[in-house]
């Protein structure tokens, strides 16, 4: 009886710290959504230029990249929880600070320090949740944070739908126009301000939250590590079973030459980790996201405030999938799942693109695109934080995800300055007919399949200290 209390306790706690851990992917999703509503007023309301727009949207993104930078030195210096109650903190002044500018320069400015965050929760959230996860569910557990990065953009494309007017059918033209000029000159603002709920959630919520096993193992605080382990596994002996494989490892590391980030030995598995962050950002998907509700209301004909209601069929579409991928990671394993959702990302972005070339827009179009996103959140969303959290070794963890993730942020970034601008160019318009874009991300996906199959490795039921075994040997 008291072993089965302790295995729904322990399930309840990990549970309970990996929801807590999420709400920054949840903010990760909202912060970066925020930008796919908000951006047609704003646009609007400073007159931007295509340039201006686009650093006005991925402005945030290099913050991120900073953040990602930093996020490696922080989780290590000062542990997986402080980086993130830090984090949460910038999430809630670029909320507020989001919605007073009246320049480029201060909106950016606010968007960089959310970026900041952003970047640091993205690297550090799905770390902390590998660390205290145990090995069977550990897939499941990390993939609730691509869960919380979907649930983010679909709660955020709810909120800006509804602050933009929500149903706006019954509208005579003079009320259409009035709350349009009120979008241009408030409603923006407010989609912004929307966030500190969130936001404030987490900041508090993460002082609740014990610190990583593996962190604690670390900084030799060895007593902390133990209690810890004991509320996140099923018994005594599993909590020494594991507690005994850390410190093991750890002690392998100790005996490799000059074990870090960029140590022969980690060479290879810095690369894997690094490219398989590229290809998640440059085969299309925060292109289609920032941008969705403009690709709705350009290519597919859609005024402002109709393309905000379509973007939540997006939002949808990419939640549904995202519990799909979390129910069948520890099951199909992590390479099955890539191969085929990035065939199938191929086919939809593939249609997107051939319905726009031949000027056959309308429900062939929003298939392809709905193929894309649900391809996406089946397989390159929640497998590739996955196997970031999984295939580097405890002991370079930190620096080799921050490495990766701010490769990750840096893509994201030039992919969101550079769609509007390739979009608007006159080679895309005259010889493409508006094509390009998408026929670059379906190559793109094409590359991601062979590199999948290639280099990706298997790591589904294997432990954490069991993966170390794949990258580290022993100098002789």
């Amino acid at each position: 009886m008291n072993e089965i209390e302790s295995t729904g306790n322990s399930k309840r706690f990990i549970l309970g710290i990996t929801v807590v851990a999420t709400l920054g992917g949840l903010l990760f999703g909202y912060d970066t959504g925020v930008i796919g509503g908000s951006q047609l007023y704003f646009t609007e309301y400073f007159s931007f230029t295509e340039g201006e727009q686009g650093w006005a949207v991925s402005s945030a993104l290099y913050g991120c990249l900073v953040g990602a930078l930093m996020a490696g030195f922080l989780s290590s210096k000062f542990s997986r929880k402080y980086s993130l109650i830090f984090s949460g903190f910038l999430f809630a002044i670029s909320a507020w600070g989001s919605g007073i500018p009246e320049s480029l320069t201060v909106l950016a400015i606010f968007r960089i320090i959310g970026g900041i965050g952003v970047g640091i929760a993205s690297m550090t959230a799905p770390m902390y949740i590998a660390e205290v996860a145990p090995p069977k569910e550990r897939g499941r557990l990390v993939s609730y944070y691509q869960l919380a990065i979907v649930i983010g953009f679909f709660v955020v494309f709810l909120a800006t739908y509804f602050i933009g007017g929500g149903d706006n059918s019954a509208l005579s033209p003079g009320e259409l126009e009035a709350l349009h000029d009120y979008n241009v000159k408030t409603g923006w603002r407010v989609m912004f301000w929307s966030e500190l709920v969130p936001a404030l959630a987490f900041f508090i919520l993460l002082f609740f939250v014990p610190h990583s096993p593996r962190w604690l193992m670390m900084k030799g605080r060895e007593e902390e590590a133990k209690k810890v382990l004991a509320k996140v596994t099923t018994s005594s002996s599993e909590a020494e079973r594991e507690y005994r494989e850390i410190k093991e490892s750890l002690y392998r590391e100790t005996q490799v030459e000059k074990v870090s980030v960029f140590s022969p030995s980690m060479r290879i598995v810095l690369i894997i980790g690094i490219t398989l962050s590229i290809l998640q950002q440059v085969t299309g998907i925060n292109a289609i996201l920032y941008y969705g509700a403009e690709i709705f209301s350009n290519a597919l004909g859609y005024g402002p405030e109709d393309a905000l209601k379509q973007q939540i069929l997006l939002g949808g579409v990419n939640l549904l999938f995202t519990f799909v991928a979390i129910y069948q990671v520890d099951k199909w394993g992590r390479k099955p799942l890539l191969i085929m959702g990035t065939i199938g990302m191929f086919l939809g972005i593939g249609t997107l693109g051939v319905s726009i070339y031949l000027n056959q827009l309308g429900l062939i179009s929003l298939i392809g695109m709905l193929t894309f996103i649900g391809s996406f959140a089946l397989s390159m969303g929640p497998v590739t934080w996955v196997l970031l959290s999984e295939i580097f070794p405890n002991k370079v963890r930190s620096a080799a995800m921050s490495i990766a993730v701010a490769a990750q942020w840096l893509f994201n970034a030039i992919v969101a300055n550079t769609f509007p601008v390739i979009n608007g160019s006159g080679v895309n318009k005259e010889v493409f007919n508006g094509a390009l874009p998408y026929f670059i991300f379906a190559a793109l996906c094409v590359v991601t399949i062979l590199f999948t199959w290639k280099m990706i490795p298997e790591t589904k039921g294997k432990t954490l200290e069991e993966m170390d075994g794949l990258w580290l040997k022993e100098e002789k």
